[in-house]
């Protein structure tokens, strides 16, 4: 038997909380696993920006990739780490780079998901290049734009077609505010999205390998209440309708974590925003949902780390549309896309590991969700983005959050607990018992 160490690092920006939630919760937890022969540990460090050697090996099993998605230095360490070193990253770093939000909207019509109308329209001014205005003049088009709002219809949104964090998005309630937002979009490139309204929910759901986190949301809230604290606000065949959903777009681009958000009009289900490789994982904005985010990263990392799962390094995408050309319900089509996505995530290896090899996560998690340590975390986060005057009162706040998980969390986990006492009593007294003579 071996004795063997998995290293995690973690390639982070401004990402502050989850990350000490993350090593701290590791270091209590300490795991030894069984991997066939070998016992498997973990260290975990963060990633450095430094210059590098393409030959300098990378030793790293795991990397948790917070940068890539806007930082070019650790992505190309990163896509050197994949193809020289066999280092597991999430998420792949081609497919960020390469699908945005166009990319996913065109895929996921393809595959037949409810994707609402949406058109691309040219940007409204041009980097100068020494070809752009005889290219212009011979093959630009003029267009009228407010064609393009009464074939969608209003309301509609403008947003860019690669953008992230609401950031450009205008609402168009007429023609006049699509001409408003087209001349303040500048050198953007911008889709136009017929809008799903009036609405009768608005969901967010995180992918993490098969796990998933679903949530009521509220986009009109302030930040740090969008996040809903509704249980039971979708049935359980709309809960896994979505999951499938979400971890569909999740397997097609090889993405491990991931979001989508969702919008129910009338029965139908519509996917509006899901290319977020870079998801939001702040207790300032998932206050009470932010232990559970923590304790599903901390299983896909172990899991990934120490069975060495390999890193795919190019994307399938035809059992996506064999399934498609086989079926034409879309409700049959997207539970066996979720199947083929399940299976490309392992579900089931994934949920014996954790079973078997991750049994104290639960309460290692919910101790340090309760120490000061995990406070300290919380504030950090907070001096970041509010003033000064009200580090104390948000502190606070968020930490509190966290204490109603831990009082839901021991809630859930205690019959289990029983249940396990009991079984364990029944066999005890079964094997006190005297064996009758034969």
């Amino acid at each position: 038997m071996a004795v063997q160490t998995r290293k995690i690092g973690l390639s982070l920006g401004a990402d502050t909380c989850w990350p000490l939630c993350f090593e701290g919760i590791l270091q209590e937890l300490n795991p030894t696993v069984r991997v066939g022969k070998d016992e498997v540990r973990f260290a975990v460090d963060r990633v450095r920006i430094k210059p590098f050697n393409l030959r300098d090996k990378v030793d790293y099993d795991l990397v948790i990739d917070r940068l890539t998605y806007w930082y070019a230095p650790t992505r190309e360490w990163l896509k050197k780490a994949i193809l020289m070193d066999g280092t597991y990253v999430w998420n792949n770093p081609w497919s960020i780079e390469s699908n945005q939000k166009h990319t996913a909207y065109a895929a996921m019509m393809a595959l037949g998901i409810p994707i609402p109308e949406t058109c691309m329209v040219p940007p409204k001014s041009y980097e100068p290049k020494a070809d752009l205005a005889v290219t212009l003049h011979r093959y630009a088009d003029l267009f009228d734009l407010g064609d393009v709002g009464r074939q969608l219809g209003f309301p509609s949104f403008m947003k860019p077609y690669d953008g992230g964090g609401w950031v450009g998005v205008t609402k168009l309630d007429d023609e006049a505010s699509l001409r408003d937002a087209y001349e303040k979009s500048g050198k953007s490139l911008m889709h136009v999205q017929k809008g799903v309204i009036p609405f009768d929910r608005f969901v967010r759901c995180v992918g993490l390998g098969p796990q998933t986190l679903l949530m009521n949301y509220d986009p009109s809230a302030p930040l740090h209440q969008r996040y809903c604290l509704d249980k039971d606000f979708v049935s359980a065949a709309e809960r896994r309708h979505i999951e499938d959903i979400t971890l569909t777009i999740n397997a097609f681009f090889g993405w491990d974590f991931n979001s989508c958000e969702a919008l129910l009009q009338e029965g139908t289900w519509w996917p509006i925003d899901f290319a977020n490789p870079c998801p939001d994982s702040q207790v300032t904005s998932l206050h009470y949902h932010f232990p559970t985010l923590v304790k599903a990263k901390l299983r896909w990392a172990l899991f990934t780390a120490a069975t060495k799962r390999p890193m795919r390094k190019t994307l399938d995408w035809e059992p996506f549309y064999a399934i498609r050309d086989k079926h034409s319900d879309t409700a049959q089509r997207i539970s066996e896309y979720g199947k083929l996505a399940r299976a490309h995530f392992d579900e089931e290896r994934f949920q014996e590991f954790c079973e078997q090899q991750l049994a104290g996560l639960d309460e290692a998690a919910w101790n340090w969700f309760g120490s000061e340590a995990c406070r300290d975390a919380v504030r950090k986060k907070v001096e970041m983005i509010f003033p000064k005057h009200e580090w104390d009162q948000f502190t606070e706040h968020f930490f509190q959050s966290i204490q109603s998980w831990r009082a839901d969390d021991k809630a859930a986990r205690e019959p289990k607990v029983r249940q396990h006492v009991l079984a364990g009593t029944e066999a005890e007294k079964a094997a006190a018992k005297p064996k009758k003579k034969r």
